[in-house]
């Protein structure tokens, strides 16, 4: 496709739910549309608070749901699909992406789009598969937003390794979201690592303006105590457990609040554990926001416990707006965000101790805000926009 030629591109990811995979499709789709692009959000299930954020110029696609497959979509994908039955009965976890194959490649075959862009895991390999079956000319682009090898060794579900293998290769341009990612989907899925193209995250276009908005926490009026960020699905790997005794650490020291944004299974376990530690007064938990970016902009610190990331768009976020960053140095994208610790302390997985050492000696010695916008925009909408661009439309690897 020539450069600058109006083309139709789709992005498939499996809901709008809460989390950085919604808000990265939300926001390419956008950009893409933005740009000139007939642009297609096509999702397995139109739910989650992103949804309302998806403007009109991004024609939402969601797929119905179909167990009925034809004999074409065994083909499609002839050892795959028992093993992904097998996987289902040995885990007792269904797949649900699955059942919107017939669906998907339904819509391939009747729209062509010149390139779908999917995202997460079992996303990527129903994209494949419906492409194979609808036999349509789509460019085939999979993102993989994840440190593989972490999930599955923290979560401990039966692999999907065996799927990524067999299925990774056939698709046009498979794409990680940091070089660490990068790294790990070569050893687990077993592919020259050139064969891998590091894109990372698109970040919010109005971001900037949306961090001015008012905020009415009582905890950020002029004279209070600093208040330490986290966001995030309350969820093993986001370790906030680790967050809340790193932060009763700090709070034996000095004057802090804690803030943990999102929502999650975890929520129960983590108010009890803050009970226990006898933080619970310091600490608030107002589950998820639409406009995270504006208690980035007056929080202290931003603090990330993860145990494994992608490329944590948080983090970029709450640079783009001046916050500190403290950061596990997980596997994942943290360290490339913040260069090996130049813009960001960086402490190990699972230490609470050095995590809060340095939250301490990031709001003693906090870095010029200036310089951390900067770094921010490497990673800015534009520039992202722009390698998305490049992949889709095969005009550069």
């Amino acid at each position: 496709m020539k450069p600058g030629r109006r083309a139709h591109l789709a992005v498939f990811v499996p809901d709008l739910r809460a989390g950085g995979v919604a808000r990265f499709a939300v926001t390419l789709a956008a950009a893409f549309a933005d740009r000139g692009h007939r642009s297609d959000l096509v999702v397995c299930g139109a739910t989650g608070p992103f949804l309302g954020q998806v403007p009109d110029s991004v024609n939402l696609v969601e797929l119905r749901r179909s167990w009925l497959f034809p004999a074409q979509v065994v083909a499609a994908a002839p050892r795959s699909l028992p093993a992904l039955g097998l996987h289902w009965l040995r885990t007792g976890r269904p797949l649900p992406h699955l059942s919107r194959l017939p669906a998907l490649a339904r819509y391939l075959r009747r729209e062509r789009p010149h390139a779908l862009l999917s995202a997460k895991t079992l996303a990527n390999l129903v994209a494949v598969w419906a492409a194979r079956l609808a036999g349509a000319p789509t460019r085939i682009v999979i993102s993989e937003h994840v440190h593989l090898s972490s999930k599955e060794e923290h979560q401990g579900r039966h692999s999907l390794a065996p799927f990524v293998r067999r299925t990774y290769p056939r698709a046009d341009v498979r794409v990680a979201v940091s070089d660490g990612v990068a790294a790990d989907l070569s050893r687990f899925a077993r592919m020259p690592r050139h064969a891998i193209v590091t894109a990372h995250f698109v970040g919010d276009a109005g971001l900037a303006e949306r961090a001015k908005a008012p905020l009415a926490h009582p905890w950020f009026q002029p004279d209070a105590p600093p208040v330490i960020l986290g966001a995030g699905r309350l969820a093993r790997q986001k370790d906030f457990a680790t967050l809340l005794r790193a932060f009763s650490r700090v709070r034996a020291r000095r004057r802090a609040r804690l803030v943990v944004l999102g929502e999650g299974a975890l929520r129960s376990d983590l108010e009890a554990l803050a009970r226990a530690l006898g933080i619970a007064a310091d600490l608030d938990m107002p589950g998820f926001v639409h406009n995270p970016w504006a208690w980035m902009a007056r929080a202290a610190v931003f603090a990330l416990s993860s145990a494994w990331e992608g490329l944590p768009t948080v983090v970029i976020e709450s640079l783009a707006v001046g916050c500190p960053v403290v950061s596990t140095d997980c596997p994942g994208g943290s360290a490339e965000i913040l260069d090996g610790g130049a813009y960001g302390r960086l402490v190990p997985v699972g230490d609470d101790e050095a995590l809060a050492e340095a939250i301490v000696a990031t709001l003693d010695e906090p870095p010029p805000r200036d310089l951390l916008r900067r770094r921010a925009r490497h990673f800015s909408t534009d520039r992202m926009t722009d390698r998305y661009l490049d992949l889709l439309l095969g005009e550069r690897p």
